[in-house]
């Protein structure tokens, strides 16, 4: 199966815009007995890098064409716009310039849709396009490993809740899978100095 097919897959699998919550209700199940773990989303940041976020903050993911974003003037560049979701206001982020990464539109000049993970935490909704989401795995949190300065470049390491070593399940090799953290994201002052989660 090639990441695209692993795309649409979790597409199936997650809530869809047309769909709402209905299909999330399986990611947040307690784990089988004997099963240790919390349940991550991973998705593509970057060409070069996956990560993690916790599903529990997640209220949706949704496939959206850019031309239906409308562009707030004024905002921060890595604030893409507004979209219409559900009939409501979601003020959408590209996760991967927000976190000093290469923006989306500078991965691929010609993008035309891209994956919105919706966030939702206290109340608060906001979007985070990136270009591709892959899997839900489990993994033990007491395993995850704080976050050190010399694995992450200076912009990313705010933004990071720990690593966790050998979690990609689509490699042999040992590698390292980072957490985001969910809080640093929707509390990153770029976006409250313009009030995007009020």
């Amino acid at each position: 199966m090639d990441r695209s097919d692993q795309a649409l897959s979790l597409d199936e699998t997650i809530a869809t815009d047309c769909l709402g919550l209905s299909k999330l209700e399986g990611l947040f199940e307690a784990a089988a007995i004997g099963e240790v773990g919390q349940k991550f989303l991973r998705f593509r940041l970057c060409s070069e890098q996956e990560v993690l976020l916790p599903v529990e903050a997640i209220a949706a993911v949704l496939t959206l064409q850019t031309q239906d974003v409308l562009p707030v003037p004024h905002m921060p560049d890595c604030v893409l716009g507004i979209y219409n979701w559900r009939g409501e206001v979601l003020w959408l982020v590209d996760l991967a310039h927000q976190v000093g990464l290469a923006a989306l539109v500078e991965q691929n000049p010609r993008l035309t849709s891209c994956v919105a993970i919706v966030l939702q935490v206290n109340g608060q909704f906001l979007g985070l396009a990136v270009s591709e989401v892959y899997d839900i795995e489990q993994h033990d949190p007491n395993l995850l490993q704080p976050p050190l300065s010399e694995l992450f470049s200076p912009k990313l390491l705010p933004f990071v809740k720990g690593y966790l070593t050998g979690a990609d399940r689509r490699s042999t090799e040992d590698q390292r899978s980072t957490v985001l953290e969910v809080a640093a994201i929707l509390q990153d002052p770029r976006l409250h100095l313009h009030e995007l989660n009020q």
